[in-house]
């Protein structure tokens, strides 16, 4: 009987010791972390705010855009008629126009 009491004896002295050093890890990371988030925290307090965006300009119209673009394609074709643009200016203008 002495033999089992030491064996139990000495389990309940192995995982109290475990347990122990497993809390003192566990708050040693804990108390890392929160020097770590702390830190982050004042780097990002004291750095600079970037100011909000400007605000955006109203969609235009969708029927407005394209008869704009209606419009300038027929301002092409009339300057390739007169003959100021050939056929290489006018495809490489509505090509840029319809991109």
């Amino acid at each position: 009987m002495p033999g089992l009491l030491r064996g139990v004896a000495r389990t309940a002295v192995v995982a109290g010791t475990a347990t122990a050093v497993s809390n003192r890890v566990s708050r040693r990371q804990a108390g890392r972390w929160a020097q770590q988030d702390y830190a982050q925290q004042q780097e990002y307090a004291q750095a600079p705010q970037a100011p909000p965006p400007p605000p955006t300009a109203p969609p235009a119209d969708a029927a407005d855009a394209m008869t704009q673009k209606i419009d300038q394609l027929k301002q092409l074709a009339e300057l390739k008629a007169q003959g100021v643009l050939t056929e290489e200016e006018f495809q490489q203008q509505k090509r840029a126009l319809l991109a």
